[in-house]
């Protein structure tokens, strides 16, 4: 007998159709990733297994777990399954875990659940549940608190929740996008142990095919609220039949257009031997702290015309050095300067010049504002603003650029997805017609489909506005498709620089070569490689 046994799942919300006819079963042991764009429907259906749903929905089928029809639980019988024969690793650990308790306590309290466990064997058991999943507390404490930790290490934190009452089930909801490579592939290893250990089932949510593609043994495709396709990993990988589940192969290991450039021979931005750092953690009040250094003598130079990758893990100062060349933080020591002008304490003239995407659109904007003021929120660097009629039609003509329809201008940004929400956000980056503009993991949080089209964007926006942009990335597979030269960051060094087929073919620093390694891949007869 299955695990796991979905069949005729439908889920309806208000009446409308999310989820039609499901139909999957798992085993024990075994790892089956759920794919398919946002909005396709995954994450409802973890949250159908789990039963979290609105009063508003409407649950038919059937799901049974281990010999038990979930559909026909009480609550109280339910919120014994969940954390108990049932975990869930949700997509964002900061969301997910308490601020104001520490790592042991959270997960003593996902133990005590269990009546039959007291309080000193739930703290002593919880130490040793945070060392299986690679928090020793020699190394990290349980007395840390959330914020203290990596991405990374919050990831394993969530895990070691979902695992604390080891449950026969685990859903995964995304437990990589945000994490760099080689963070990444100690995830996904420490899932697939775990996995094997317990003898488990698991399913993973993902929309990157490239990160299931060594770990899964079946893949089910959804689209629009039903699973289109599903086989064995290399028979959806290597002869997939339907038409959508290619497009997604194709969108993975897309290769943006990358139109001919013109270089100047003047450098366009500047960065000589910059250093930065911050202070430690103050241990004792009257000795002073020491400080840690984030970026440590850095040097390079972009010229106009230049498509710059910058990749590295989470930690080695990309973000320290985005904040100094953008004028944010100042320098210790070094120059950072913008057509040899000095960026920090810059006049308007030359912030005009520099503009940024960040990761997030939906936290980068006021989402009181129409997105007509959102866009033209740059205007305040001209001495003398455009005229209002000048502003409206620069804004429309700027989202024509970027594929945006200009009768959405008065729209809110909470009103569009997430693809749209970036498109906004490069056209308020484009509306001064900067000369450099620096995106700092633009596409790390987009499914393939919207990644490959915003990466597209991007080019054909270099090619029409004559741009020069510094990509921001931990994903190598984009800065191969998106630049033309690129930098690898470690602790705070440059440790290796030059064309980007280069670097990423044949590289010589053994951290790139690590990171190479971590990276996911598709197979050679998809990418062509």
């Amino acid at each position: 007998m299955s695990l796991l046994n979905v069949q005729d799942l439908t889920l309806t919300l208000y009446g409308a159709p999310i989820l039609k006819q499901l139909n999957f079963t798992l085993e024990p042991g075994e790892i089956l990733a759920l794919t398919g764009e946002s909005g396709s429907g995954k994450s409802m259906t973890a949250l159908s297994l789990l039963q979290l749903l609105p009063d508003a929905a409407g649950l038919s089928g059937k799901i049974t777990l281990d010999g038990t029809n979930l559909l026909h639980l009480t609550e109280p019988q339910l919120c014994a399954q969940r954390g108990g024969i049932m975990g869930m690793v949700f997509q964002e650990p900061m969301s997910a875990l308490n601020p104001v308790q520490t790592i042991g306590a959270q997960v003593a309290e996902a133990l005590r659940l269990d009546p039959k466990t007291n309080a000193a064997a739930a703290q002593n058991r919880a130490g040793a549940i945070l060392g299986r999943v690679g928090l020793a507390p020699e190394h990290v404490p349980p007395s840390r608190y959330p914020h203290e930790l990596s991405g990374g290490q919050r990831q394993r934190v969530v895990i070691a929740l979902a695992i604390a009452r080891q449950p026969k089930l685990l859903i995964a909801d995304e437990p990589t996008t945000a994490l760099d490579v080689t963070t990444q592939a100690q995830i996904l290893a420490l899932l697939k142990r775990l996995v094997r250990e317990d003898d488990m089932g698991l399913i993973m949510i993902t929309h990157d095919l490239a990160v299931v593609a060594d770990m899964a043994d079946r893949i089910a495709v959804m689209h629009q609220g039903e699973i289109v396709e599903q086989a064995a990993t290399s028979k959806i990988l290597k002869a997939s039949t339907h038409p959508y589940t290619q497009k997604l192969l194709q969108a993975a290991s897309h290769m943006a257009r990358q139109p001919s450039a013109e270089h100047s021979p003047r450098p366009l931005l500047e960065v000589a031997n910059v250093r930065r750092s911050y202070p430690a953690k103050r241990t004792w009040p009257w000795i002073k702290p020491p400080r840690n250094i984030a970026v440590k003598n850095v040097s390079f130079s972009l010229q106009t015309g230049d498509r710059m990758g910058l990749v590295g893990e989470s930690g080695c100062g990309k973000s320290s050095l985005t904040r100094a060349i953008l004028g944010l933080d100042p320098i210790e020591k070094g120059t950072i300067t913008l057509n040899g002008k000095a960026v920090w304490g810059a006049s308007s003239a030359i912030r005009r010049d520099l503009q940024v995407v960040f990761q997030d659109p939906y936290g980068s904007f006021n989402p009181r504002h129409k997105v007509a003021k959102l866009i033209q929120e740059a205007f305040h660097l001209y001495e003398r603003p455009p005229l209002r009629e000048d502003q409206e039609h620069r804004t429309c003509d700027v989202m024509r650029a970027v594929g945006l329809n200009p009768d959405d201008r008065d729209r809110y940004i909470h009103e569009f997805s997430g693809g749209q929400r970036q498109r906004i956000a490069i056209a308020r980056a484009l509306i001064t017609r900067p000369k450099l503009v620096i995106f700092d993991e633009a596409v790390s949080a987009l499914d393939v489909s919207v990644r490959a089209q915003i990466l597209d964007l991007i080019a054909d926006l270099a090619e029409q506005y004559g741009l020069s942009y510094l990509f921001i990335s931990h994903d190598l597979s984009v800065v191969r498709s998106i630049t033309d030269t690129c930098m690898v960051m470690k602790e705070g060094e440059i440790v290796e620089q030059g064309p980007t087929a280069s670097i990423l073919n044949t590289p010589t620093h053994p951290y790139t070569q690590q990171l190479l390694r971590a990276a996911p891949k598709l197979p050679k007869i998809l990418t062509g490689a």
